[in-house]
């Protein structure tokens, strides 16, 4: 090789690297600002402290209904910062949810301070993100080509779900990031089976498995994936991977989950253990703890997973099976529906990216030069669609984008094989990829920070988003400080009247409001009084996210809102007027 081309090679793979890590550093970034304004949000509040109570305590009991590895490394900075904490008045009952309590505590004992705690533990995550983008690059590149590394990770960096719950502190962003790496060690296994591929696969799924319970279908799903590999494969001279192997990655990913929660309670009698969802406790479970397998010659068999991780799964059966209220294209029932991830999906995700999707379904159908063996596709696909059928099959309730977000990386490297056409397509289909790209890119950053109000353009983008789907896919109460920014800087609207959807008091905010009056004349219609409102999005739709719920704020659906604090908090200027004209008032 003559210098000159070994030159070229160098400048050519520490141009991909510059590249690789400024499009890293840049997603670090948005990240990081979005951690600083968003307030805390409903199910943070509560994963916070407890993540704080494992590294104190060192016990696993709050927040059992998700394995701890992502609150663990959230609280990090709370071990160096000092900060107050309450832990009374905390009930640990087999129905209870106390880590919701503790983060009540956790709030007011810090007050204002704890918007900066909450800040400084979301960027504690950031890495596990930027780690996640480094997948998509790593896995997209050996699949299909450096083009396609770069198209996988622009998607990741810029995608809305990404940026919006790698800067929440929930297990779901670290699902993805590593669920995805796990995928890419067992391909990497499957490609060259040794001993090395062997333990960092195992180590892998480990810490999958710490992520986000979701991931235990990989202990099901690795060995029908290897013995379609081996079936693959059986006419060809590549290697094959042993079962020994194989039993060596689950074992080994089972003593890193167990080692993740300290062995607590590991290989404990399967008959010992007190159930709450029917499923595991018995039909009586939901009114009394049970336990379906006693008196059975399941009774006596060891757990070979922590007790609080299958008490988690335990906890999130009751959930599903209880039932909760789900909103939909503005119809609210008890349940859900089958198609409501799909349906999210669409909605939520850049139309950039839909069509990159249905393009590189086109090209591995119809395009020899695009596809790949169907070995790889399928270690590929098989976990995205396993997760989509999964969380779709649990009907009880539907709420949250977010449940399937450990199936986006899977996605999002699929859809970059049509980064191929940078390198063998032709003029029309690289400039139609780049648009898509482009599209994607920009559809994300037309409404950040706000990411976690994303729709896109034929949803209707943040404005219509209401119509589709309410709670976290819209207004978790993130935009509780932007509408502190908005009063500090129009003093004339104090004290603005609010109806607030967040599990925070709002008074720790800091800024002066009331609540709405909910005071009705005698014909049962609500007294306005004239002056400045600020009404979460929920509420004005008449969303039932507890029981108890009433549609009591949707009579503001017929002002037009003059401001918007993110899009989650309309801002109301009511004048005498418009409440005479409207007939909303108690003179009558």
């Amino acid at each position: 090789m003559s210098r000159f081309q070994w030159f070229y090679g160098w400048c050519r793979s520490n141009n991909q690297t510059i590249c690789l890590w400024s499009i890293l550093t840049i997603h670090g970034l948005l990240l990081g600002w979005i951690s600083v304004i968003n307030a805390p949000v409903f199910d943070e509040i509560a994963h916070l402290p407890a993540g704080l109570s494992h590294w104190q305590f060192g016990n696993f009991d709050f927040y059992r209904v998700n394995p701890p590895l992502m609150r663990m490394v959230a609280a990090i900075p709370l071990l160096f910062s000092n900060p107050k904490t309450d832990w009374t008045s905390v009930s640990d009952g087999p129905y209870a949810r106390p880590e919701f309590v503790v983060g009540e505590n956790f709030l007011r004992a810090n007050g204002f301070d704890s918007f900066w705690l909450f800040t400084i533990c979301r960027w504690a995550q950031i890495p596990v993100a930027i780690f996640g983008g480094w997948i998509c690059f790593q896995w997209a590149r050996e699949l299909f080509g450096v083009s396609s590394g770069f198209v996988a990770l622009l998607l990741w960096s810029f995608c809305p779900n990404v940026l919006a719950w790698g800067s929440t502190i929930t297990p779901d962003l670290g699902a993805a990031a590593f669920g995805a790496a796990a995928a890419y060690s067992f391909w990497r296994w499957l490609k060259n089976p040794n001993t090395f591929t062997m333990l960092v696969g195992g180590f892998a799924l480990g810490l999958a498995e710490l992520a986000k319970s979701t991931w235990i279908i990989l202990f099901i799903l690795w060995p029908l994936t290897w013995i379609a590999w081996r079936f693959c494969i059986r006419s060809t001279t590549d290697g094959k991977p042993s079962g020994l192997q194989l039993s060596g990655i689950c074992l080994l990913g089972l003593y890193v989950l167990n080692l993740g929660y300290g062995f607590e309670g590991s290989l404990q009698r399967l008959g010992d253990f007190n159930f709450i969802s029917h499923i595991l406790g018995g039909p009586a479970a939901h009114a009394s703890p049970g336990n379906r397998f006693r008196g059975t010659w399941l009774e006596a068999a060891p757990v070979p997973v922590p007790a609080n991780y299958l008490r988690g799964v335990d906890i999130q059966k009751f959930d599903f099976e209880r039932g909760k209220w789900s909103y939909l294209r503005g119809e609210q029932k008890r349940g859900g529906w089958w198609y409501y991830y799909l349906y999210a999906f669409a909605v939520k995700t850049p139309l950039g990216t839909l069509f990159l999707i249905s393009m590189a379904a086109f090209l591995a159908i119809g395009c020899r030069g695009y596809k790949v063996a169907i070995r790889h596709e399928m270690v590929l696909l098989i976990p995205a669609m396993t997760v989509l059928v999964l969380v779709s099959s649990q009907t009880g309730f539907n709420r949250y984008l977010r449940y399937v977000l450990p199936s986006f990386p899977f996605l999002l490297i699929f859809a970059s094989r049509t980064g191929r056409v940078f390198e063998t397509g032709r003029r029309p289909l690289k400039a139609l990829c780049a648009l898509c790209l482009i599209a994607a890119i920009m559809e994300s950053i037309s409404i950040y920070p706000h990411s976690m109000s994303f729709f896109n353009i034929t949803a209707g983008t943040p404005l219509g988003g209401p119509r589709h789907l309410l709670d976290a896919n819209i207004d978790w109460g993130q935009d509780l400080l932007e509408l502190k920014r908005f009063v500090d800087r129009h003093p004339d609207v104090s004290p603005i009247q609010l109806a607030y959807f967040g599990y925070a008091d709002p008074k720790l905010a800091g800024f002066p409001f009331e609540p709405v009056s909910q005071i009705e004349d005698r014909h049962g219609r609500s007294v306005l009084k004239p002056g400045w409102y600020a009404i979460s999005v929920n509420h004005l739709v008449g969303y039932r996210h507890y029981e108890h719920d009433k549609p009591i704020y949707t009579h503001f659906q017929r002002f037009v809102p003059e401001h918007m604090a993110g899009y989650s908090i309309y801002i109301y200027q009511i004048t005498s007027r418009e409440i005479s004209e409207d007939g909303i008032n108690g003179d009558n």
